[in-house]
C-alpha cells in the first residue's frame, strides 16, 4: 500500500464526506470539502441534499476559525453558475482561500473548467487530479448522466451456479438467502428508478419498493414498467399503490379509454414510439434496444431520454427485468453496470430460464465484456459487481 501525500490524505477525508450524500443529492453529484490551515482541519462539509448548500459553502459555514489563507480540498470542481444555489467560486474567493485542491473536473457544460479558471484569475493556486480515480468512481452516475444525457443503468439479477433464474416449472422464490435479498434493498435505495417489464409484473406481481425499516430516510425508487400494449393488471400492486409510490408506465398505446384507468389510479403514462420488432411473443426477446410483445416494441433508448429529461430527472435506474428486457437493454448499449447474485445451488433443466434471453451473441468474441469485477460474500451467496464495457457488442 502506497504512502499518501498530505494532499491525498485530506482528499480522502473529503471523499469520505462526499459519500454521506449518497441517498440525497441526485441528480446532483456527491461532493465533499475540507478546509485546512497550518496542518489542521478548520472546517469541513458535504452536499447533503439536492437543493441545499453545496459542500464548499457547508465547509465554510462550519469553519471554526478564519479561513483566509487556508487550503480547500474539494472532490469536484467548484461551480461557477447560479442554479438552486449561488456559485461556490464566489464563496471561495470571498472567504480568502489561497489554494484549492480538486479531485476531478465537472463535466457539466456550465462549469467544465470555468470554475477553476475563475479561481486562478483571482490569484488562487489550483491543484488538480488528486485522488481523481476514486472521485470518478464515486460519481459514476453523475458523470454518465451529464455526458450521455441518459440514466446510468445497473442490471441486477440473481441466479444459481448453473445460471438459472427459475426452475423448469417457473418457480423462482427464493434463489438467494436473506443477506443477498437485503442487499438488493440498499440498491433500490441508491438508484433513482427501478425498471421491469410487464412480464415480471404478470408473473410476480412485485411491489418494487425499498424495505429498509431501520433506515428512516429510505426512499422508494420511481417504478418504471415497460408495457407496450398496456397489459398491466389494474389490480397489480404497482398500480394499486401508485398514489403513494411514483409509478411510470412506458407504453406505445395511445387509446385514451385504455390509459384513463391507470392515470386515475395514480400512474403516469409515458408514450414511447412503437416500432416493429422481431417475431414472437413476450419473453422471446426483440431487436436491439426494443422490447414488447407480438411484434410491437417500444424504443428503449427513446424511453431513457424521456426519463432523463422529464420532470423527475431520473439519473439512474436499477434494472430488475426478465431475460427479454435484460437482453434488449444490453443490446441497445444502455447498461453500464451489472450486479449478479449467485446462490450455491444447481437447478438444471434445459427449459429453465436464464438471466439474459434474446437472440444472444453468435460468436464468443461478440459477447458483452465486463470489467473491474468485485466479489462480495453475502451469507452463503456471492455478489459479483462489474462494469459493462462499452461499444463491444455488434449485432450480426
Amino acid at each position: 500500500m502506497k504512502n499518501l501525500t498530505k494532499d491525498e490524505e485530506y482528499m480522502q477525508r473529503a471523499l469520505a464526506l462526499a459519500a454521506r450524500g449518497l441517498y440525497g443529492t441526485a441528480p446532483n453529484p456527491m461532493v465533499g470539502a475540507v478546509i485546512v490551515r497550518d496542518g489542521r482541519i478548520i472546517g469541513e462539509g458535504w452536499h447533503e441534499r439536492y437543493g441545499q448548500l453545496h459542500a464548499e459553502r457547508n465547509a465554510l459555514k462550519n469553519c471554526g476559525s478564519d479561513p483566509r489563507g487556508a487550503t480547500m480540498y474539494v472532490t469536484l470542481e467548484p461551480c461557477c453558475h447560479y442554479g438552486k444555489q449561488p456559485p461556490c467560486t464566489e464563496a471561495i474567493i470571498a472567504a480568502g482561500i489561497s489554494r484549492v485542491v480538486v479531485a476531478s473536473g465537472d463535466p457539466n457544460p456550465l462549469v467544465a473548467g470555468k470554475g477553476l479558471a475563475l479561481l486562478r484569475s483571482h490569484g488562487i493556486e489550483v491543484t488538480e487530479h488528486v485522488c481523481e480515480e476514486e472521485a470518478l468512481e464515486l460519481n459514476e452516475v453523475f458523470f454518465h448522466y451529464i455526458r450521455s444525457g441518459l440514466p446510468f443503468v445497473a442490471m441486477k439479477y440473481a441466479m444459481t451456479m448453473d445460471g438459472k433464474i427459475a426452475t423448469y416449472s417457473g418457480a423462482s422464490r427464493w434463489i438467494t438467502g436473506e443477506d443477498a435479498r437485503a442487499h438488493v434493498h440498499t440498491l433500490r435505495r441508491r438508484y433513482r428508478g427501478i425498471m421491469v417489464g410487464v412480464g415480471t409484473v404478470l408473473t410476480d406481481d412485485p411491489l418494487l419498493t425499498c424495505r429498509l425499516p431501520q433506515q428512516a430516510d429510505a426512499r422508494d425508487p420511481i417504478r418504471i414498467i415497460c408495457d407496450t400494449n398496456l397489459r398491466t393488471p389494474l389490480h397489480a400492486q404497482v398500480v394499486t399503490t401508485a398514489h403513494r409510490t411514483p409509478t411510470i408506465i412506458a407504453t406505445a398505446c395511445e387509446e385514451e379509454s385504455r390509459r384513463r384507468p391507470y392515470e386515475e389510479a395514480g400512474c403516469r403514462l409515458v408514450t414511447v414510439p412503437g416500432a416493429a420488432g422481431t417475431a414472437g411473443t413476450a419473453g422471446t426477446g426483440g431487436a436491439a434496444g426494443m422490447v414488447g410483445a407480438a411484434g410491437a416494441c417500444i424504443d428503449l433508448k427513446e424511453l431513457m431520454k424521456k426519463l432523463a429529461g422529464g420532470e423527475d430527472r431520473i439519473d439512474s435506474i436499477l434494472l430488475e427485468g426478465g431475460a427479454a428486457l435484460n437482453w434488449s437493454m444490453l443490446a441497445g448499449g444502455l447498461v453500464s453496470k451489472a450486479y449478479v447474485y449467485i446462490a450455491p445451488k444447481i437447478f438444471g433443466g434445459q427449459s429453465a430460464k436464464t438471466p439474459v434471453g434474446g437472440l444472444g451473441a453468435d460468436l464468443p468474441d461478440k459477447a458483452f465484456m465486463l470489467s473491474a469485477s468485485r466479489l462480495i460474500r453475502l451469507g452463503d451467496d456471492f455478489l459479483i459487481e462489474s462494469k459493462v464495457m462499452e461499444n463491444v457488442y455488434r449485432h450480426s
